[in-house]
């Protein structure tokens, strides 16, 4: 499973502007950062209260990295 292509329909099914999502996904040798990009006005709703959307997010993708056996996943979040 992409987990960059779940982290992106996940972020685009929250935001208000989804055609202003742009996610990267970058491979290191021990792991696989994800980097999430939105507007200035749709970074609250992505991090959610005290974090919790963002953590949630998170969760999700490295719950999937390791039930398919592959590498450490580290999500992202950034602004425009």
């Amino acid at each position: 499973m992409d987990i960059a292509a779940l982290v992106e329909f996940l972020v685009k099914n929250i935001v208000s502007n989804s055609d202003m999502v742009s996610v990267k996904e970058l491979e290191e040798e021990e792991k696989v950062i994800i980097e999430v990009l939105v507007s200035k006005e749709d970074m609250g709703a992505v991090i959610g209260k005290e974090g919790k959307i963002a953590t949630a997010i998170r969760t999700i993708a490295k719950s999937i990295a390791y039930a398919n056996h592959l590498k450490k996943v580290e999500i992202h979040f950034d602004t425009f």
